[in-house]
């Protein structure tokens, strides 16, 4: 077969098993290689309908005559295992697509070395083997980087050589030399054997089948490397996004983009001011005892999915859930400029959430919602506590008061309390006068597990 024949009859490139056994270790490297998978196929199967249409062209153009039809119908094969291959082609074990792949490379390895049944042309068969389209089985096996793992890009390599040499020992020993063709070779360059060897034609080149194949595998070998390498960067970069995914469940998305660019360990242990706020619904215990579970998780699933959606949207951090409410800090792990100031900003929007929630559940007969809110703003101490299983914390007599402001809001009939550490923080970082208008002034509070007095700011319940 000519040269030009074969060209851009790469495979589409499927995935072997060993890919998706190593990505089992998340989600987020299986849904990486899965879209590598689905793009790679796409893109090798539309590059090979393109690359065989332009060939079928080409080949009437060389070879003008009708047995060209042979080759047409071998590129047609092509294109429609292509098709098979991007149907059944998944991250995992898949012997249907392993099949397909094997009959891609026997399609080939036909194509090359059979010579076109509809041609008078006497060509001996060791000819096929001397228009070197065994070049184009690189093309195959680049093309299986694409999508294909390591192990697959080596078993492509492998299986070419097979076939490739296999056919060739078949053709040796079932094809009989054509009479007077090497025995004329000799009489021309008999004076050396090497060149006569070269240039017989009833001669299949065995030693130069066998360095082809000897070539192939080495490149094979070095583009599995190169294959596997490159499933590691994605399962590397696939457990970067795992990390930043579980960040973004405590962090607002800015703090996880400063955190992703940030060397300094979060163990690293500090002291920091924070304002830590605690927010907590009140009559929790009487409601939940007059509705089933059900309802009751599902009313807690969407208070926390509110409350926790304020906190993130003023750059809050969500510290942890606290049954019916739930603890959030401004200013960690990185210190912002405004943290008092989206505290008390964020206790506002919880409020009128939580006033447009009670608008829908009165409107369909559910019972309202009412919570108590504390802020406070002070010292704390930052960092991973546990030896095993670490937790970030925030600890300190801030975290205390706060959590005694929240409970203070039934004393005082309030829904938000925030100390006068907080409100004084925000008018300094320049806060919108707006935020704190309607609290009232409650001076030397007392608050139990506290020696002195605080003053302290609520806004009354409407």
């Amino acid at each position: 077969m000519e040269p030009s024949t074969m060209e851009k009859t790469a495979p589409p490139p499927p995935l072997d098993s060993d890919a998706a056994l190593a990505s089992q270790e998340t989600p987020y490297a299986l849904d990486a290689l899965t879209e590598h998978k689905r793009n790679g196929l796409e893109l090798a199967v539309r590059a090979r309908w393109i690359a065989m249409a332009i060939t079928a062209v080409f080949l009437v153009y060389i070879n003008p005559q009708w047995d060209v039809l042979y080759y047409h119908f071998i590129l047609a094969l092509i294109c429609i295992n292509g098709w098979f291959i991007r149907r059944v082609g998944r991250v995992g074990q898949s012997r249907m697509e392993l099949l397909l792949i094997y009959i891609d490379l026997a399609i080939m390895t036909f194509g090359m070395v059979v010579p076109k049944p509809f041609s008078d042309n006497s060509t001996p068969l060791p000819m096929q083997y001397r228009f070197d389209n065994f070049l184009y089985f690189f093309i195959i096996l680049a093309a299986g980087t694409l999508a294909y793992s390591w192990r697959t890009v080596m078993a492509i390599g492998v299986w070419t050589v097979t076939m490739w040499l296999v056919a060739a020992l078949i053709a040796w020993w079932l094809t009989d030399p054509v009479p007077g063709l090497t025995e004329g070779v000799m009489a021309v360059v008999g004076y050396d054997p090497i060149m006569a060897e070269f240039m017989d034609p009833n001669s299949f080149g065995l030693q130069l089948r066998l360095q082809e194949a000897v070539v192939f595998l080495i490149v094979a070998a070095t583009l599995a490397a190169s294959s596997r390498r490159f499933y590691i960067l994605i399962q590397n970069n696939a457990g970067l996004e795992r990390e930043r995914a579980n960040l973004s469940r405590y962090f607002s998305p800015n703090v996880v983009s400063q955190l992703s660019q940030n060397d300094e360990p979060l163990k690293q242990v500090r002291r920091q001011d924070v304002a830590v706020m605690f927010i907590d619904i009140i009559g929790f215990t009487k409601l939940a005892a007059e509705q089933d579970a059900y309802h009751v998780i599902q009313l807690l699933q969407e208070f926390h999915g509110r409350m926790e959606t304020e906190v993130f949207r003023h750059d809050g951090t969500l510290d942890k859930y606290l049954g019916d409410g739930l603890m959030a800090t401004f200013g960690t792990p990185v210190a912002g400029a405004r943290d008092a100031t989206n505290a008390l900003a964020c206790a506002r929007s919880m409020q009128l959430t939580l006033e447009r929630w009670n608008t829908d559940r009165r409107r369909v007969g559910e019972q309202e919602i009412e919570v108590g809110i504390g802020v406070h703003f002070g010292e704390t101490v930052l960092g991973d506590i546990g030896a095993n299983r670490l937790e970030y914390a925030v600890i300190g007599n801030t975290v205390n008061v706060a959590a005694r402001l929240e409970e203070r809001t039934r004393r005082l009939g309030a829904q938000i309390i925030i100390s006068d550490a907080l409100l004084q923080r925000a008018r300094e970082e320049g806060g919108d006068p707006d935020l704190w208008e309607g609290f009232v002034a409650h001076p030397d509070q007392e608050l139990r597990g506290l020696n002195q007095p605080l003053s302290l700011w609520a806004l009354p319940r409407v």
